[in-house]
């Protein structure tokens, strides 16, 4: 990718870096297409570098930095975010740039010494909510974003070109010569990262909306320069843990195989039965981020787990409390066990699903022993009745 090809204006020029060998995203979450690590340059009477990258990316970005500077020195760097994969080489552009200040908010001025085990407080231009440093034309208005994902994030808004450069929000997996949907990779994306502080998020929309916003500017993923309505309705729908789309997903954890076929055949029962949109994932071998997002896409779920040690198998234990810690909520839930001697599967994750928010578990609980026979089908064409039946209430 050569950053020439990234257009945002005359004055505002992309620097950031595909990373396509990496892996595991925060060492967790499957990337297949990579990840961007975004930054930028305004240019003006006083130029500003928009955060810096990972590490993993260090002597590409410094550079993207000197095609653009041209021999210029730059002014300031601006930190929105202290999360590595944007800040790791803040100490590196000081050491490079000795003249430039960081203007930052005093929450990540404070982590600089733990993670450079330096004082830069002497280069710092601390800012805080509603402040506004001019570069020439181009005037940035700080607005603090804390939670979205760490407590010292903070976003900045351009004035003359109307740009939100939005740190972590609105942000994808992906870099940015891939050709994919935005929604798919910018929901997993959400709902893994920041969707557990969905309110935070929801408090930062509402800065925003008082804003004239012609272009986003994130961190990681493409820049949005057309429809913003469609991206802002999305982050609206999702940090409002609002379901995204009329349908079931079937999460299942089978040791042997039993379990699957139930849960398959459960699936097939609801399109039967008339669900609009059906989605099945086998937690032992689909990507667990991926089944995060389809919960929270989908306004029903339905958790088919085999016994295992007197409780969950592990993977549908882990999906249930990821779950948990995203802070699913709003949606009606039916649960299948199996077990061969004694079954307790049901048990556990209920006792799991009944400490989310808003949540409506649905009966029967369907018990299957070993394996799936004619009076569990049965049930579970009772299941699928009462998850059908009526909306979320």
């Amino acid at each position: 990718m050569n950053i020439e090809d990234i257009q945002i204006s005359d004055s505002v020029k992309y620097i950031g870096v595909n990373d396509k060998t990496i892996d595991l995203f925060e060492s967790q979450y499957v990337v297949p297409n990579g990840v961007s690590y975004n930054s930028y340059i305004i240019m003006d009477e006083k130029i500003a570098v928009m955060d810096t990258v990972d590490a993993r990316a260090t002597d590409e970005w410094f550079l993207n930095i000197e095609k653009v500077l041209n021999n210029k020195k730059p002014d300031y760097l601006i930190v929105s975010h202290m999360e590595p994969d944007h800040a790791a080489n803040i100490f590196k552009f000081t050491e490079k740039y000795t003249d430039a200040k960081i203007v930052i908010n005093e929450k990540a001025l404070a982590m600089i010494p733990q993670f450079f085990g330096v004082d830069l407080s002497e280069k710092a231009i601390v800012v805080k909510e509603g402040d506004t440093l001019s570069l020439g034309e181009h005037i940035l208005q700080f607005f603090m974003a804390p939670m979205v994902h760490w407590p010292e994030v903070m976003v900045e808004y351009e004035q003359s070109e109307k740009i939100l450069f939005s740190a972590d929000a609105f942000g994808k997996f992906g870099t940015l010569d891939t050709d994919e949907d935005w929604a798919c990779e910018a929901r997993r994306y959400y709902f893994n990262i920041v969707g557990k502080y969905g309110t935070q998020a929801k408090e930062l929309l509402k800065k925003a909306s008082g804003l004239d916003i012609s272009i986003i500017c994130p961190l990681h993923g493409p820049i949005l320069k057309e429809n913003l309505e469609y991206y802002i309705g999305k982050y609206l729908i999702w940090s409002s843990y609002e379901p995204e789309d009329d349908g079931v997903f079937v999460a299942y954890a089978s040791i042997h195989g039993n379990t699957a076929k139930a849960a398959e055949k459960m699936a097939e029962i609801l399109k039967s039965k008339g669900a609009k949109k059906v989605s099945v994932a086998d937690l032992s071998r689909d990507d667990m981020a991926e089944a995060v997002e389809d919960a929270f896409r989908y306004d029903k779920l339905i958790l088919a787990s085999a016994t295992y040690d007197g409780g969950l198998f592990p993977c549908m234990e882990h999906f249930v409390n990821h779950l948990k810690s995203k802070n699913y909520q709003k949606r009606k839930v039916g649960l299948i066990e199996n077990g061969s001697w004694a079954p307790t599967a049901a048990r556990q994750m209920k006792n799991v699903v009944e400490t989310f928010k808003n949540i409506e578990i649905c009966n029967p609980v369907v018990t299957i022993k070993s394996s799936m026979k004619t009076e569990d089908i049965l049930k579970m064409e009772e299941l699928a009745d009462e998850i059908l039946s009526k909306p979320f209430k």
